[in-house]
């Protein structure tokens, strides 16, 4: 599925209604280039599972998790992971078989940890479209 987005607020909104599908053990692999729109989207996703706190980009502390309206979230962000040996540290399994949904930023850095499931969602700019556009791929 591809989406269109105009804007900060378009791309949140359909992030939003991804996850008011997503049910527990569902992983969501969010990759696109730094400003792309990732954080973006995971605010709107947060929000879309009824998440009240401000979400932010963990990128120091890897992992933030938040409890939404019916659903948890776990949300990664795997930029400064060197080798996806310390994910075990961190604890990618527990979170990948807690009762939450999982939204991975920069999964590439973990390709092979991914379990097969994962849906797969790509943002890409082109500037030529202006400031604010965004292609949003979803591979399920």
């Amino acid at each position: 599925m591809k989406k269109e987005s105009f804007s900060r607020e378009e791309t949140a909104a359909f992030a939003a209604e991804l996850a008011a599908k997503a049910k527990a053990g569902d992983v969501f692999a969010l990759s696109g280039d730094l400003g792309a729109g990732k954080t973006v989207f995971a605010k709107g996703f947060a929000k879309g599972l009824g998440v009240e706190d401000d979400v932010t980009s963990p990128t120091f502390t890897i992992l933030q998790s938040y409890q939404g309206s019916e659903l948890k979230l776990h949300h990664f962000d795997v930029y400064r992971i060197e080798n996806p040996d310390e994910m075990e540290e961190i604890g990618l399994d527990w979170a990948l078989d807690d009762e939450a949904a999982c939204l991975i930023e920069w999964p590439e850095r973990i390709e092979e940890l991914l379990p097969a499931r994962a849906v797969r969602v790509r943002i890409e700019r082109d500037p030529d479209k202006g400031e604010g556009y965004r292609l949003i791929t979803v591979d399920c």
